[in-house]
């Protein structure tokens, strides 16, 4: 595992961003283990979590020209990751949408930079894929094209069918879903540190029964 998806997965238990337990999905499952990005909520970690970003977005040498952040969450992602990967020497510009269009002033939806080009769109995870198919019909919207979504963790979790709400999306825009971490990348962190020992075979069960 590469050492930075680690490094991800420990901070985000550190943050309690990632617990362990027993808890109860949107879709009433019960899973063993939690994970909020909402948590990710001071300056600190939020400057980790940009870093994450970036490493990951690097190291999948995707293509694009400029980064988008779906109304409202993905705004604070698009922002720090940007300033991230100016740090190390991509400088890109990024944009975001509102949820209701402006009449006055600059007006429209958009914020920050014209979509153009080659769009990466940043989110913390995809669960249903209903951001990122507004966030496509945007892009599309204003003559740019999607070139990726950036998350920070992908569940590998069945949906309504066979396929995970990841796949769905990569299937249906044949666009690469990059996650900082996976449920895989978990399961391995929970195979190497003994203090997790107790919690490796209801993660395994979970991932066994609704995986992808």
């Amino acid at each position: 595992m590469s050492d930075f998806r680690q490094d991800f997965l420990h901070f985000a238990l550190e943050q309690n961003v990632l617990k362990f337990g027993q808890f109860t999905t949107k879709a009433g499952r019960q899973s063993p283990y939690f994970f909020n990005a909402g948590l990710f909520n001071d300056g600190y970690s939020m400057l980790r979590l940009a870093r994450f970003y970036a490493r990951s977005i690097i190291a999948s040498e995707v293509k694009f020209d400029m980064l988008f952040g779906p109304a409202y969450k993905g705004i604070i992602l698009a922002a720090a990751t940007a300033m991230m990967l100016a740090e190390q020497g991509i400088n890109v510009p990024y944009a975001y949408n509102r949820k209701e269009a402006k009449d006055h002033g600059e007006g429209g939806i958009l914020v920050g930079a014209p979509l153009q080009g080659k769009v990466l769109i940043i989110d913390d995870v995809i669960s249903a894929g209903t951001s990122v198919r507004e966030s496509v019909q945007i892009i599309q919207q204003f003559g740019a094209s999607p070139a990726g979504v950036a998350i920070a963790l992908d569940r590998m979790e069945k949906g309504n069918s066979h396929t995970s709400a990841v796949q769905e999306v990569q299937q249906q825009y044949q666009i690469p879903v990059i996650p900082i971490a996976t449920l895989d990348n978990l399961l391995q962190m929970l195979e190497s540190e003994n203090s997790l020992a107790e919690y490796r075979q209801p993660v395994a069960s979970y991932r066994q029964q609704y995986g992808v």
